[in-house]
């Protein structure tokens, strides 16, 4: 019965070691937004981001509703050139006023963005930048429902105030994890943009 149970820890052990081994594995073979790190504290940061190209589309109610697969069908090929383009990191959800996503948007790799993106054959698909320069930004774990999402943005808000710093424009939401990933693998992040 030990030896049971034994095995049982080991393989289970062994089968948490392998998903996090891909997990990070597989979020390290994309392409990542460039930036800077300024400062750190924990799971806070400011970072200076270069202005980078993204593919947008819009969100209903803070929900994906399709707007996931609308861009990465245009990665897929789905665009003026049939171009397939590689994914990146994160999947950047730009907020409305209300803090929920709007928008949900892939940045274009670097290469592609400099050669001159394909144009989008979906209308409700758009090529667009993202602006450079300092955010603010806290990292968490887990599913990011809408209560954590205001949850950390409140955070964020805090730890700006405690520091002096002020924030301009809506908040910006970040995924950096195919949706198969486990919840408490997941890393998600808010951003502000500092005045």
């Amino acid at each position: 019965m030990k030896t049971r149970r034994l095995s049982l820890w080991i393989l289970g052990g062994l089968g948490i070691a392998v998903a996090t081994g891909f997990v990070v594995t597989s979020r390290a073979g994309y392409e990542t937004a460039k930036y800077e790190v300024v400062e750190k504290d924990g799971d806070f940061e400011i970072r200076r981001y270069e202005a980078h190209v993204v593919v947008s589309t819009p969100m209903k109610d803070g929900a994906q509703n399709g707007s996931f697969g609308k861009l990465f069908q245009y990665i897929s090929g789905k665009n003026a050139g049939e171009r397939k383009i590689e994914m990146t990191t994160p999947v950047f959800m730009p907020a409305t006023a209300d803090g929920e996503p709007g928008e949900m948007q892939f940045v274009v790799p670097a290469d592609v963005a400099e050669a001159g993106a394909p144009q989008p054959t979906d209308e409700s698909v758009k090529l667009d930048r993202m602006s450079g320069g300092k955010y603010a930004v806290i990292r968490y774990k887990g599913v990011a429902k809408a209560e954590d999402r205001t949850k950390q943005l409140e955070l964020l808000r805090a730890k700006l105030a405690s520091l002096g710093l002020e924030a301009e424009g809506n908040p910006i939401h970040a995924g950096y994890d195919p949706p198969w990933t486990p919840g408490p693998m997941r890393r998600n992040e808010v951003l502000l943009r500092l005045k």
